[in-house]
C-alpha cells in the first residue's frame, strides 16, 4: 500500500481546479458515515475544504443539506469554487483559518474537517474546537477524518512513514493521538470512533 498523498496548498501546481488523489479513494466511505451522522437538513460547515472535491461530492448526494466550504488558502478557495460551480446547495467558499478566533460565520448545524488535523499546526486543531463550540448547538456533530494514533493499538507502518514525511516537511505537522485530540475538545464529547479504509479513522464529536 502506498503512502497517503493529499493535495497540500503550499505545494500548489498552479492549476485552478485542484485534485487530491485520496478523495477518490475515501469519499464513498466517508459519505456512508456522514449519512448516519449529519442531520437531515440544515447548514454543514466544512473547515479546511482543500480542493473542494469532497464538498461537491457530498452536496450532490445529500441535497437536503446546505453546504458551506471554507479554507484559508486563496488557491484552495478558487478550486472549491470551480468544483462546486452549478451545485445549488453549496454556498460560496469562505476564507476561514481555524486557528484565528473570529470566524466569518454565525452558526452551523454540523461541521466536518477532513485531513486537516495532521497537516496543520496543533493550534489549528485547538482553534477548530474553539470555533465549533461557538457555532454548534448542543448535540450537533463535529466530524473529523484522517490518520490518528490510538492508545493500545499498533500504528500501521504506512502511517508511521506518513508521519515522518509530514514532520520532515514541517515540524509542526504530524499524526495526532485520539486521546490527545479528545483532551483538546473542550465543550465536546467523543461519540464514536469508526475505523475507515487505509488505516484512517472517523471521529464523531458532539457538542455538550
Amino acid at each position: 500500500m502506498s503512502d497517503p498523498t493529499p493535495w497540500i496548498a503550499v505545494e500548489d501546481s498552479g492549476a485552478a481546479k485542484k485534485h487530491a488523489p485520496a478523495t477518490l479513494r475515501n469519499r464513498d466511505a466517508i459519505l456512508i458515515v456522514l449519512q448516519a451522522v449529519l442531520p437531515p437538513t440544515g447548514l454543514v460547515l466544512e473547515v479546511a475544504s482543500g480542493s473542494g472535491e469532497h464538498m461537491a461530492y457530498f452536496a450532490e448526494r445529500l441535497p437536503k443539506l446546505d453546504w458551506q466550504p471554507s479554507d484559508p488558502e486563496p488557491s484552495a478557495l478558487a478550486s472549491i469554487a470551480a468544483w462546486s460551480a452549478g451545485i445549488a446547495n453549496v454556498r460560496p467558499p469562505l476564507a476561514l483559518d481555524a486557528a484565528v478566533p473570529d470566524w466569518p460565520i454565525e452558526g452551523a448545524d454540523a461541521m466536518l474537517c477532513i485531513n486537516m488535523v495532521h497537516i496543520s499546526p496543533w493550534h489549528a486543531t485547538l482553534g477548530l474546537f474553539a470555533g465549533a463550540a461557538l457555532l454548534l448547538e448542543p448535540g450537533a456533530p463535529l466530524y473529523l477524518y484522517g490518520p490518528f494514533h490510538r492508545a493500545g493499538v499498533p500504528t500501521a507502518e504506512s502511517n508511521l512513514a506518513f508521519d515522518a514525511n509530514l514532520r520532515a516537511r514541517d515540524p509542526a505537522w504530524g499524526l495526532r493521538g485520539v486521546d490527545e485530540v479528545t483532551a483538546a475538545a473542550q465543550g465536546f464529547v467523543l461519540d464514536r470512533v469508526i475505523e475507515m479504509p487505509a488505516n484512517n479513522l472517523s471521529l464523531i464529536y458532539r457538542r455538550s
